[in-house]
């Protein structure tokens, strides 16, 4: 039996040059699928499809050398098993040209637009936990919100292939909830980050306070 992603020890860790080579090899020779490299979303179709495999390869690798931080990489005892692409939504001018995902508003937002799983690690709750990890870097890097464009299936499940944007279920799990949907399958989903720092100090309040003593206990009160 599979151990549980929530069991092992996961770290994230933003894609810097010095990581060039776990995101490399995360992503294989197929550039995660079909030689994508993850440069989808920031290209146009036509220079997609003339680039695609070393082309689009070679342009991420310009991105991150230059000091751009595409998006975050998950680790298991230090190997990378988990991709979130999360950046400002200008970062991807495919999303402008989309019937479906442009613009709600004017509000500045941070997007996320792609994941990658080890087959190892599927259906064992990462993408949740990227998704958490990805809203944090967004946060401090200043984001006020925090957009994504998951696929919500009508009936059944769905090839992995076409799931690469996530799953609506896991935007939920993670605290996002529906913008908009203008598409039966493709809602849009939000975070704002008040909504996001106030889910973590409910947890945390949540928890019970130590006595000087060191007792999780409240201290009985003195009698007058």
């Amino acid at each position: 039996m599979s151990q549980p992603a929530a069991a092992s020890k996961i770290v994230f860790r933003a894609l810097t040059p010095e990581r060039w080579d776990d995101f490399v090899r995360l992503f294989g020779p197929r550039g995660a699928c079909a030689g994508c490299w993850c440069m989808f979303w920031s290209l146009s179709s036509a220079d997609y499809n003339r680039m695609r495999g070393s082309g689009t390869r070679a342009a991420m690798r310009r991105r991150v050398s230059r000091g751009e931080v595409p998006g975050i990489l998950a680790y298991d005892g230090g190997t990378p098993v988990g991709w979130c692409a999360v950046a400002p939504r200008a970062s991807y001018p495919r999303l402008e040209r989309s019937r479906v995902l442009k613009p709600l508003d004017d509000e500045p937002v941070w997007s996320i637009v792609c994941f990658f799983v080890a087959r190892s690690h599927r259906r064992r709750g990462l993408t949740v936990q990227l998704l958490k990890a990805a809203v944090d870097h967004a946060r401090k890097a200043g984001a006020r919100i925090v957009e994504g464009y998951p696929v919500e299936p009508r009936a059944g499940k769905i090839a992995d292939v076409f799931a690469y944007t996530g799953l609506a279920s896991a935007f939920r799990a993670a605290g996002f909830e529906e913008a908009a949907r203008r598409s039966p399958t493709r809602p849009v989903m939000r975070i704002r980050m008040n909504r996001a720092r106030a889910g973590t100090q409910s947890r945390r309040a949540s928890r019970p306070r130590p006595s000087r003593s060191g007792s999780s206990r409240p201290s009985p009160r003195r009698r007058a």
